[in-house]
């Protein structure tokens, strides 16, 4: 049963939220639905959503890694006015699309500074007279707020306005409540999905882009100085120091210290923007280097691939630590603490990489997000046709 679906997402630093919600609105739009993808972060080059459509609100990023602050496209903090004409506008798009289900990406478990608009969305859509579903698409692992005031509202607004909470992750290697301790009163709302990665494998071979190189990766690029340097450095103290280095630069990073990290790259190392091809270049890869975002370290898994990762953990972020640290007792990653990051520490990790045995065979984690969040929404859709027809 096909559907209309309004999802929305609001990324602030990095890209990962945006690609996430990017490769599911497709997957949604394949599987028959009519999905509009409405995106509240500055544009992200060489997005690929399609058959969904997408929509740019005026765009809104934080202007560090404590997300307090957020600015518009000039760089100047958004005032009330801006505040309320994004309201209208998304009430606006609601009200033409008339969707059967709202999805919103992370809220009300996190994007709290994005209340002045999505409240007003799900009061929309809770005096709505068709009564779409209301879900939040969610990664598996929860920036905890330490004040308690904060985990009663995100409790509340989950029992006013949600049907469903899609958790995007494995329930045996991460459940919810390992980071939102209280899910247990919205056990009735939880829908656990799978890692939502890409379901086709690119193709592989030695004319395949990527292949047998070191891809090093950092997201957006925003906070990716450090690692690529690192990484950079790394490279002539391995046994990989032979191979091609590929380093992929996020178009956050400024032109003009992306500029100084290409001068300063040696013979065999190629520094460049992140491209459209990611995947391909990860699944032909002999080893991958990134930060521990979750969809690169999923993907990283999906393929197969050896991988050094450096997760990050500016300001109160945790959630890429603990997915690094699960998965790295269970002997799939090695780690690098971004503490203690340098040439030699990166290159004991490669060393340690390529000792480790294939994952083939010995990956025991739920990939078929996909699938699973894909048939999870259409449960929905019908919910909401057949209520109607009632």
């Amino acid at each position: 049963m096909s559907g209309k679906i309004l999802f929305y997402c609001q990324h602030l630093l990095g890209i990962g939220h945006l690609r996430r919600a990017a490769t599911l609105a497709r997957a949604l739009a394949l599987a028959g639905h009519d999905v509009t993808l409405v995106s509240g972060g500055e544009s992200v080059p060489h997005l690929d959503c399609a058959p969904a459509k997408l929509v740019q609100l005026a765009p809104v990023r934080a202007v560090d890694k404590f997300f307090k602050v957020l600015v518009d496209q000039r760089g100047e903090k958004i005032d009330d006015e801006f505040k309320a004409a994004r309201a209208r506008r998304l009430v606006a798009l609601f009200n033409d699309i008339r969707p059967d289900v709202v999805l919103t990406e992370m809220f009300p478990f996190g994007r709290r500074q994005l209340r002045f608009e999505l409240i007003p969305l799900l009061e929309a859509a809770k005096a709505a007279p068709w009564r779409p579903r209301i879900a939040s698409s969610v990664r598996d692992i929860l920036v905890m707020s330490p004040k308690p005031e904060r985990i009663d509202e995100m409790l509340g607004l989950v029992e006013t306005y949600y049907d469903a909470v899609l958790v995007h992750g494995d329930r045996e290697l991460i459940p919810f409540d390992a980071t939102f301790a209280p899910a247990a009163r919205i056990a009735q709302r939880l829908v656990y999905t799978g890692y939502v990665v890409e379901t086709q494998t690119p193709q592989r071979g030695p004319h395949m882009p990527g292949h047998d190189e070191v891809i090093v990766s950092a997201g957006g690029g925003a906070v990716s100085e450090p690692l690529l340097e690192a990484a950079m450095a790394a490279r002539a103290l391995t046994a990989l120091k032979d191979k091609t280095w590929r380093l992929l630069v996020g178009h956050n990073l400024p032109p003009e210290r992306f500029e100084k990290l290409k001068s300063a790259a040696p013979a065999g190392v190629v520094v460049e923007r992140a491209r459209a091809d990611f995947v391909t270049l990860l699944a032909n890869a002999v080893l991958s280097i990134s930060q521990g975002g979750y969809n690169t370290v999923m993907e990283t898994l999906k393929f197969g691939r050896r991988a050094v990762v450096v997760p990050y953990a500016g300001g109160l972020e945790t959630e890429q630590t603990l997915r690094a640290e699960l998965l790295g007792k269970r002997g799939l990653i090695q780690i690098v603490d971004e503490q203690t990051l340098t040439p030699q520490s990166v290159a004991e990790a490669v060393a340690g990489a390529l000792a480790a045995p294939e994952l083939a065979g010995r990956l025991s984690v739920d990939l078929d997000g996909m699938r699973q969040s894909v048939a999870a929404v259409g449960r929905l859709v019908e919910q909401a046709q057949q209520a109607r027809q009632k």
